[in-house]
């Protein structure tokens, strides 16, 4: 019986898919339904349905099959038997071509020279000797003509055919040879409608997310990448993504004794170890749930469901269909900052803060600013409440330069250390037409040695952030067309004897 798939939950490393059919009293008590992958998982097998009918048991069974399963191969595969057949016969009808071709040329051949004898002889007439060469040439040409046309279909069928074995190759990589076979045993046969589900590997999804800042305004255009390499097509249906992850066996984690004891030496063994095992994807998992504006969302108690507004159709082998899922609209707080020991440029920054009521899943996220592409990120997760900077690239308006202005080295005496001495000045110059709020970041070296003392430290103005690593901020506010100075001065005492590493300028 055919039972078309009405519904597929995709989680992140496998599926859910759901099939539905109509049983009459004539299908009798046994239902087969069958071409299904024979991967799908049959623990996972569930049957429901609504009407008069009982069902009394379900099996999961296999068949063997000489052509594929997966009805698609089996159209491309018949396909290539079809198009096979017809490069064969123009192949042969190109090779009666070269043979008349041949036959013709040598005709040409043999005749012009014994044309030639009979016209020293006087035994042939001038106008009939034309006429025999001129047919002759006509026909060679016409043969000529058809042999090249041959020639170049076959080469254009021959491409498509190469083409046609690379989509059975990929198509066979993801399906199976074999099928399984669901059977339901229904008691009382009746009209009923029957409901099946099962679980295949081979399917997973992840988010991803389209950030565009225009302004102050932020859009957070969020997607599902789904990726199935199941085996079966899924038509246009009502697609699920979860964040749940069904298993096989599912327990309750306990602690095991934990125990210390002598470190034995190491003993080298010719055994390679085995590679680690790899869930199906490799992506990492983590806290899951985020708002849906263009897709429904469901907050279950371990897991987040969402449902796109419109029906989806996947085929086995697509990787990355997205599908949006919401579209989400926060402010920037947007400033700029700089690190001019690493590179005299200012970076455009947007602080924002997630005001949505859900959390926002780890995920790749493209961002753009006004109309232009700034670049790829990962998106880390982002509950609600919580503030994500994003960088927006380089603002060539907002100049950054920075100079040494006063360098001094002095050499260890008898009894004496070496001191030297730095100070830096670093100007930033807004050329934008609006004022800019500028974050410079700047150290100072930090000793990991005794003898090795960094102090005097000479900052102007003072910084609204340090570390115990040496680091500083300041945020500076600069007017259009007007600059602000950052200054950092520091010492560096050497005992006698110690080498300095590490230091630069």
């Amino acid at each position: 019986m055919d039972a078309p798939i009405v519904t597929v939950t995709v989680y992140p490393q496998n599926a859910r898919v759901t099939r539905r059919c109509q049983v009459t009293p004539a299908d009798g008590s046994r239902v087969e339904i069958m071409g299904l992958p024979l991967s799908l998982d049959a623990a996972s097998v569930r049957v429901s349905g609504a009407g008069d009918a009982l069902v009394t048991g379900v099996d999961v069974a296999y068949a063997q099959h000489a052509a594929p399963a997966d009805p698609t191969l089996r159209a491309l595969v018949e396909q290539r038997r079809t198009d096979q057949a017809t490069v064969d016969e123009v192949a042969d009808d190109e090779s009666a071509a070269a043979a008349r071709v041949d036959l013709l040329t040598g005709v040409s051949r043999r005749s012009g020279a014994s044309f030639a004898k009979a016209l020293a002889g006087g035994d042939a007439e001038p106008g009939r000797v034309q006429e025999v060469s001129e047919a002759l040439s006509t026909q060679l040409a016409v043969a000529l003509k058809e042999r090249r046309a041959l020639a170049t279909r076959l080469e254009r069928l021959r491409e498509d055919l190469a083409a046609l074995d690379r989509q059975i190759e990929t198509r066979s990589a993801q399906s199976e040879q074999d099928s399984s076979t669901i059977v339901v045993e229904l008691e009382s046969p009746a009209t009923a409608e029957i409901e099946l589900s099962y679980v295949v590997p081979g399917a997973r999804w992840e988010p991803g997310y389209d950030v565009r800042v225009r302004g102050t305004d932020v859009t957070v255009t969020s997607y599902g990448l789904v990726s199935q390499h199941t085996g079966e097509d899924w038509p246009e249906c009502e697609l699920t993504l979860s964040t749940a992850r069904p298993a096989n066996t599912v327990v309750i984690p306990e602690l095991q004794p934990w125990y210390l004891d002598r470190q034995q030496p190491e003993r080298r063994s010719m055994v390679p170890p085995a590679p680690a095992a790899m869930a199906y994807g490799g992506a990492p998992a983590g806290r899951d749930g985020f708002a849906a504006h263009l897709s429904q969302v469901e907050q279950g108690t371990t897991a987040v469901t969402f449902r796109p507004a419109r029906p989806v159709a996947i085929p086995s082998g697509a990787q990355g269909h997205r599908t949006t899922l919401a579209q989400l609209d926060f402010t920037a707080e947007l400033d700029y900052v700089t690190a001019p020991t690493q590179a005299a440029e200012a970076y455009l920054r947007a602080k924002v803060v997630n005001t949505g009521e859900h959390t926002l899943r780890a995920g790749r996220a493209a961002v753009f600013h006004e109309a232009e592409f700034v670049g790829s990120t990962q998106l880390e997760l982002w509950a609600p409440g919580e503030e994500r900077e994003l960088a927006l690239g380089v603002d060539d308006r907002i100049r950054v330069e920075r100079e040494l202005v006063k360098r001094s080295a002095s050499k260890a005496t008898f009894s004496t250390q070496r001191r030297r001495e730095a100070d830096y000045l670093t100007t930033v110059t807004n050329h934008s037409p609006r004022e800019a709020v500028v974050a410079v970041l700047d150290q100072a070296p930090v000793s990991r040695d005794d003898s090795i003392t960094v102090r005097d430290l000479r900052l102007s103005p003072e910084p609204v952030e340090r570390t115990e690593l040496g680091q500083f901020t300041w945020r500076l506010t600069i007017a259009p067309g007007a600059s602000a100075t950052v200054s950092l001065g520091y010492r560096v005492d050497v005992a006698k004897g110690v080498e300095l590493s590490g230091w630069r300028e």
